[in-house]
């Protein structure tokens, strides 16, 4: 059988504060969710220390607007932090700006992510999994996150902007202090529990960022005397404009990567994890079928939901199933609720590996903000479980797990397992 019916062993409650970071430390409050999608899908949610949003909770809702770029614009910022214009400059990337000016960033690095170029990368990222996975599975009790989950998306980011593992190291703990800034596992310097105003002109509000600034200027400054066919290379390049990036703009970008190029994918495989190690029955259903493989990793990018939500700011009035958006407004679309609609999905509690109709929106959707890496994190995951499935017969816990401190990133930061042969 390749199905289970409610994969989910703890749902929250059904009165969490979805605003707090604390809310999301024993996972997704999806019975929060669930309910406000049934009663108020166009929700204002109150926000202690900011102004309120609109929280976007179903799937067609959240479809309408992340198409409509004109209405919902992404150039006040992408989370639901509240920046001045001068923080919001400083902390420009490509994420808070919309077309034309985000075609021209995009285009920059677009060439390394495209379904044909990243094909191209298949046998390199498989023999890089394999080596990850035969690494971990010299030990039968291991963290799968910092053993397997972390490691791939690191050394495969590491080549592609042509530095070494060495190096990847450092970008692991910098990208987690970026997307981790609320975890005091990940940060000295949590955003809502300690005093960041001395950070507030660097992106994701941490020293991190600084840090990697000063990593990106040394790594410039080799590429310029010795330009390689990597992403920092082709950063440096000018734009279709002949205007070259200036040295914020590249530090900003190069965050970005880093943020973005390690975390979400470390958390989509680990969550996977879980979830089979929970139901050993669709492990064993996906080992005896191989060619589930496709079907399977898009179900695990749904129903994992690593990202969220995302931010919008209303520019006009807009009225949404009988609610008045003012421009202005903050929005939130909240992918992990609309992946989880059954207006979109029919039995969206059901993990089905070989679910046909899925067309989730774990990448955001087609359009000027699908995640630039989403054929990468794909090819990631599946070949990871294909390599997997050929050399473990079942995962069991083996402690408890820890999941990040976030209300944006979904992510399980600690999942002891012990392999079982």
């Amino acid at each position: 059988m390749s199905f289970v019916d409610d994969y989910l062993p703890n749902l929250g409650p059904d009165d969490a504060d979805i605003t707090s970071h604390d809310a999301y430390v024993n996972g997704v409050p999806h019975t929060t969710f669930t309910r406000l999608r049934t009663e108020d899908p166009v929700h204002w949610t109150e926000e202690q220390d900011g102004s309120g949003f609109w929280s976007i909770l179903r799937y067609d809702d959240a479809l309408a607007v992340s198409r409509d770029v004109e209405t919902f614009t992404s150039s006040k910022g992408i989370r639901l932090e509240e920046m001045d214009e001068e923080e919001t400059e400083a902390r420009l990337t490509m994420m808070e700006l919309d077309p034309p000016d985000h075609t021209r960033y995009r285009r920059l690095v677009s060439k390394g992510f495209t379904r044909r170029r990243v094909e191209s990368y298949e046998d390199e990222i498989r023999e890089l999994a394999i080596e990850v996975i035969e690494e971990a599975l010299e030990h039968t009790e291991f963290d799968f996150v910092h053993a397997i989950a972390e490691q791939l998306p690191m050394r495969m980011l590491g080549r592609m902007l042509g530095t070494s593992d060495e190096d990847g190291h450092k970008l692991v703990a910098w990208g987690d202090a970026l997307l981790g800034n609320t975890d005091p596992d990940f940060t000295d310097f949590p955003v809502d529990l300690t005093d960041t105003e001395q950070f507030r002109m660097v992106p994701f509000r941490s020293p991190a960022s600084i840090q990697i600034f000063q990593w990106a200027q040394v790594q410039a400054e080799k590429r310029r005397a010795n330009p390689t066919d990597d992403l920092i290379s082709q950063l440096l390049e000018p734009a279709k404009d002949g205007v070259p990036l200036t040295d914020h703009e590249f530090n900003n970008f190069v965050t970005l990567l880093v943020a973005a190029g390690n975390d979400t994918t470390r958390y989509t495989m680990t969550h996977a994890v879980w979830t089979l190690m929970n139901h050993p029955e669709l492990w064993d259903s996906w080992k005896a079928d191989p060619l589930l493989s496709q079907t399977a990793v898009e179900e695990i990018l749904r129903t994992s939901s690593v990202t969220m939500h995302f931010r919008r700011t209303a520019t006009r009035d807009i009225e949404m199933r009988g609610k008045q958006i003012k421009a202005g407004d903050k929005i939130a679309i909240w992918y992990n609720s609309a992946n989880h609609d059954p207006d979109g999905f029919e039995n969206p509690f059901r993990y089905d590996l070989a679910r046909e109709s899925n067309d989730h929106m774990a990448f955001g959707r087609n359009g000027p903000h699908l995640c630039l890496g989403a054929w990468l994190a794909r090819m990631e995951v599946r070949l990871v479980f294909e390599e997997l499935l050929k050399r473990v017969d079942r995962f069991e816990p083996n402690g408890p797990i820890k999941h990040l401190r976030s209300n944006f990133i979904a992510g399980i930061k600690q999942l002891p397992v012990k392999v079982v042969s």
